[in-house]
């Protein structure tokens, strides 16, 4: 008589394998929505302070910092969308000439040290952004806190698409790549 739970322990895995693919396709494509949103903004803005410095006689000066935060708000939650995709910094000559167990091991081990990192900036992060609310920009007049936001919020992002990751990598044959999400 057959187990049963021989041939149903790998499908529920691989439910698990995909809904966890899934949880995270979705969050990485809203981040990316997100992050092509602000360079749109950030490109057009940075045309408008080169018109208003040069051509026009206006005298626009928010350009340059709302362009500076623009920049530090893209770059930072881009890290999300390359933790997702595995476009980190990583080693994929020795990742791809390891065995499986040690491979997945050492993937294992680079995510939890990210993990650990990100998690510390999202705690410092929070405190950054309180301290921040008593100072206020220069040009606009705002509580810093705010666009210190993205410090705690691009790092929870990057956690939770590392523990993703890291789910995702253990119930996998081999530790995903970059080369495999493109």
């Amino acid at each position: 008589m057959p187990n049963d739970n021989s041939t149903q322990r790998p499908m529920f895995m691989n439910r698990i394998h995909q809904h966890i693919q899934r949880i995270s396709g979705v969050l990485d494509r809203w981040v990316e929505r997100v992050c092509v949103v602000l360079m749109g903004i950030l490109v057009l803005t940075v045309w408008i302070g080169i018109l208003s410095r040069y051509v026009l006689p206006w005298n626009l000066t928010f350009t340059e910092e709302l362009a500076r935060y623009l920049m530090i708000w893209t770059a930072l939650l881009a890290v999300s969308i390359g933790i997702c995709r595995r476009q980190h910094v990583g080693m994929l000559v020795i990742f791809e000439r390891l065995p499986r167990l040690v491979s997945k091991a050492l993937a294992l081990i680079f995510d939890v040290i990210a993990f650990t990192f990100f998690s510390f900036l999202f705690y410092y992060g929070i405190g950054h952004v309180s301290e921040g609310l008593s100072q206020v920009t220069m040009i606009y007049g705002m509580p810093k806190g705010y666009p210190y936001l993205i410090i705690p919020l691009a790092s929870a992002l990057a956690c939770i698409q590392l523990l993703l990751a890291m789910l995702r990598d253990l119930l996998a044959e081999r530790p995903t790549t970059a080369i495999e999400h493109t």
